[in-house]
């Protein structure tokens, strides 16, 4: 087995793991990361309705050509602006933080700390 597919391997056990645990409601959705090496996008769920309320990345038009380099951790923290900006927009005031099996580390705690700066309760 190559280190590449082990990494993938063990992300996915993390994942299933924490979200036996993480639910999100109407009141407290979830917000979830995902990344990749050029980009990082994040959403806002209610796992009971299977809807998304918000989403943002930087593909997203606010944020799309504005960085020079869209897989960092200065390009995490203005998406984390960003959906926090649309969760207000929106009336959501708290939600629950889902790093999808990702470590609390970089660029997905760089994202988390961006939403909590601008006032999104995680």
């Amino acid at each position: 087995m190559s280190p590449t597919s082990e990494k993938v391997l063990a992300r996915s056990k993390r994942k299933k793991r924490i979200r036996k645990k993480i639910k999100g409601t109407s009141q407290r959705p979830r917000l979830t990361v995902f990344r990749s090496n050029k980009h990082i996008y994040a959403q806002v769920v209610d796992d009971t309705a299977g809807k998304t309320f918000v989403t943002a990345s930087t593909l997203s038009p606010e944020l799309k050509g504005k960085a020079k380099y869209s897989g960092n951790i200065e390009a995490a923290k203005a998406v984390g602006a960003l959906i926090a900006k649309r969760c207000f927009d929106k009336g959501i005031k708290e939600v629950v933080f889902d790093r999808s099996g990702y470590l609390y580390h970089g660029r997905v705690k760089a994202l988390a700390i961006a939403a909590r700066e601008r006032g999104l309760v995680l």
